[in-house]
């Protein structure tokens, strides 16, 4: 995401290089390519014109000290107004209540549906509650049908009126329910339109008096830009929204929406979608996406999923076998499975701090584990267990099975022993040796 935006800004402040401080002439010119980057993004022109001339006046008011380069304090400057630009800091929903009641909005395609579900697994797996999914859209045909199958993915109940063409009674029957059954947060997914319409608008406000939720949430397609902006202030005005959520961030490399809405509604963005898995859903950090923004990486977000993946047990056994110094190949696939399971690899990468101009031209996807995956698959349990036993002709079975080559198995046996030697070194104190064996093995650090 931002990897458009991030190229630009990052020119705009080269011009800033060998300058010995900062004047208003090099401050006109880098703002110039500043704006022209944001405008690039689909940001509109008055939030860009308003952003810079915020960041004209900061800057022109700083003493830079010696220490610090011109281009330095500029970075530091926009990054702080991008922070500000985006609502400060993160701001959650409201799900208090008997139960709480979340009401979804959007426009048709928007990605409400899969977004009432992803919030519902979030809300079951980080706080603990209990949900009810509610099949509020009586006019897409697949509706309903697509929301007890992402029910059922996520061990999520459904509640659903097929037949009842009355989105108001079933949202007030719904509650009922829930009340009835133990659920502490009811979401509704609502109807959209594409495009809209007073119609539209008069069902959602209906809707929304009849049941009047503690949080009601605008779902907005961050890739449609500035008519996502547009859309949101429209809503805004007939709606009174609490925040707003933006899809498909992932496949956004502009991301004039998120820098554009929070401007123009005065509301702030909740959640961002960052995938199409269940738990591809993240709170929306201001400074965490500035920090993407200008190339900083996030280390916090990658270090949070890290967590979340995170199995105690598992930690614990495999504490042991480094111990005892049995690190094999099926604890070697466990740890892919779980790195898999944090997202995508580039996506990853990319939070590393200095290393997302590095991964930007890399062709880095989701089946980048594939081809090893193939090879521990083709291998005995015997082998898995005991990679020792790994000689030349049981080598070349393993590259028939998989597919792979000779070349391509030696490779990752090579990468496997080399690792296990790394962590027996760790195991001991011996950082130096470790670092030794990371420079044997190519690595740099």
């Amino acid at each position: 995401m931002f990897e458009n935006l991030t190229e630009r800004l990052e020119r705009s402040f080269s011009l800033l290089k060998g300058e010995g401080r900062i004047t208003e002439i090099n401050v006109a010119e880098t703002l110039k390519e500043v704006r022209r980057s944001l405008l690039d993004a689909d940001v509109s022109y008055r939030v860009a014109k308003d952003f810079c001339d915020n960041v004209k006046e900061e800057a022109l008011g700083q003493q830079v000290l010696k220490s610090v380069r011109p281009g330095q304090m500029m970075t530091k400057i926009v990054h702080d107004k991008l922070v500000e630009l985006m609502g400060g800091e993160a701001v959650g929903i409201n799900t208090k209540g008997s139960p709480g009641i979340v009401l979804v909005a959007g426009l048709q395609g928007s990605g409400k549906t899969t977004f009432s579900g992803k919030l519902a697994l979030l809300l079951k797996q980080k706080r603990g509650m209990k949900p009810l999914l509610v099949a509020g859209d009586v006019y897409r045909p697949a509706a309903i049908e697509q929301l007890k199958v992402l029910g059922q993915q996520i061990g999520v109940d459904v509640y659903t009126e097929e037949g009842n063409k009355d989105p108001v009674q079933i949202a007030e029957h719904s509650i009922k329910h829930a009340r009835q059954n133990g659920h502490n947060v009811v979401l509704l997914d609502t109807a959209g339109r594409l495009a809209v319409d007073q119609k539209m608008m008069a069902e959602i406000t209906a809707i929304k008096k009849a049941v009047n939720p503690t949080e009601t949430l605008f779902v907005v397609d961050s890739m449609t830009g500035q008519d996502a902006v547009e859309t949101a202030r429209v809503f805004h005005e007939q709606l009174q929204f609490d925040g707003v959520v933006l899809t498909k961030l992932d496949g956004d490399t502009r991301g004039g929406a998120a820098l554009s809405i929070r401007a123009v509604v005065n509301k702030p963005i909740k959640f961002v979608g960052t995938g199409e898995k269940m738990d591809a859903l993240d709170v929306f950090h201001p400074t965490r996406i500035a920090d993407r923004i200008l190339g900083m990486g996030d280390i916090v977000t990658l270090v949070e999923r890290a967590q979340e993946q995170f199995d105690e047990e598992e930690s614990k056994k495999l504490r042991k076998k480094l111990a005892q110094d049995s690190f094999n190949f099926d604890d070697f696939l466990k740890q892919i499975t779980q790195v898999k399971k944090m997202g995508n690899i580039k996506d990853l990468a990319a939070m590393i701090p200095g290393a997302s101009k590095a991964v930007k031209d890399m062709d880095i996807d989701d089946d980048a584990f594939k081809e090893i995956e193939a090879i521990i698959g083709s291998m005995t349990p015997q082998e898995r267990e005991n990679p020792s036993i790994l000689n030349g002709s049981r080598r070349k079975r393993i590259a028939y099975g998989s597919g792979t080559s000779l070349t391509e198995v030696n490779r990752l046996i090579k990468q496997f022993s080399e690792t296990r030697k790394m962590m027996r070194n760790l195991r001991k104190g011996g950082g130096a040796s470790m670092m030794q064996s990371l420079r044997r093995g190519g690595m740099s650090i």
